[in-house]
């Protein structure tokens, strides 16, 4: 009885550690691809002790159940949008719905990997929550069933949104209608007409398969889509030191090949969409872009008090000194 207690107890001991790893993409986007690489590096660099399961396409959970499903501890892992935060009590992260508020890639990361993301993602802590990276999915552009040129062709379409406040503001300055739904409803909602148009990373608009039931696409860059991979605090907390290391630092490995595939994939997805010839693709010239950013600058303004004025303009700075270092190196 003692051998086989014994033996019970060490093949215990060498169960390997689960991490659920839910998100709401398919497997071939850039955060889709990008779970994979994490499962891949975890469960090598620890030598097994770690098994990693990966649940894409909402397989485990939808958006508005994944954020629970987490702080209750039924999973361990998410990746969720950077719009999902403001609903659960941290009205800062909505800084990255503004519209119009990065130029560009650089000022945005280093946004995320300065002192402002990091202050961010070290406030989930009080919701039971340990932030360990932002990934990147690109700038968002607008599609529908008509063509999208000016803030005047927005008017009375039905425009599906993430759950958000400033989002819902967004559609209601172009004098749409915003309809708030899951990601994983919306190609089923566009095809029966439920909604009439979305707002996407083009990789998101190719992969779920929207190109099929959206006549046209404008290329806007009016907003970003990224998301914050999370873990639940009590499960990371709890786990041997020497393996939360090496997770922190196959996570930083993984970020770094996240963002480098997002660019490449959205440019690959944008070719693919003219390809298929179903989608007439409109790129927005600059007078279009300065006509947009005027729509939508009350949106700006109305939300400065709850993302906070000074975030707002310390991220201006940024994006300064951005193109200032840009101009030099030319």
């Amino acid at each position: 009885m003692l051998v086989l207690f014994a033996a019970g107890e060490n093949a215990s001991a060498q169960q390997p550690i689960l991490i659920k790893f839910s998100h709401v993409v398919a497997p071939d986007t850039p955060k889709g691809r990008a779970a994979e690489k994490f499962k891949q590096l975890a469960e090598e660099r620890t030598g097994g002790r770690v098994r990693v399961e990966v649940f894409p396409n909402s397989r485990l959970y939808k958006d508005r159940e994944e954020l629970e499903a987490l702080q209750l501890g039924a999973v361990q892992m998410l990746a969720p949008s950077l719009s999902k935060f403001g609903p659960l009590g941290i009205p800062e992260f909505q800084l990255f719905d503004v519209p119009y508020v990065f130029p560009n890639k650089e000022t945005l990361y280093r946004v995320m990997d300065g002192d402002i993301g990091q202050t961010l993602l070290a406030k989930l802590k009080s919701r039971g929550i340990v932030g360990l990276a932002f990934w990147d999915n690109g700038f968002k552009q607008m599609s529908a069933n008509r063509p999208l040129r000016t803030p005047a062709d927005f008017k009375d379409l039905k425009m599906r949104i993430q759950p958000s406040r400033l989002l819902d503001a967004q559609m209601k300055a172009l004098d749409a209608v915003p309809q708030p739904m899951a990601f994983s409803e919306v190609y089923t909602a566009l095809k029966q007409g439920a909604v009439d148009g979305t707002e996407n990373p083009v990789s998101n608009f190719y992969t779920q398969r929207m190109h099929e039931v959206q006549k046209h696409l404008t290329s806007s860059d009016h907003g970003y889509l990224g998301y914050a991979v999370i873990v639940n605090q009590r499960f990371w907390d709890g786990l041997p030191p020497e393996v939360r290391a090496t997770l922190a630092e196959v996570m930083k490995e993984v970020t770094v090949y996240e963002r480098d595939i997002s660019q490449r994939d959205n440019d690959e997805a944008l070719v693919a969409v003219r390809k298929a010839g179903t989608t007439e693709v409109y790129v927005l010239p600059h007078a279009g872009r300065v006509a947009w950013q005027r729509a939508l600058m009350p949106v700006q303004q109305e939300f400065e008090r709850t993302v906070g004025a000074e975030i707002l303009a310390r991220i201006r700075a940024v994006a300064f000194q951005v193109e200032a270092d840009q101009t030099r190196r030319r």
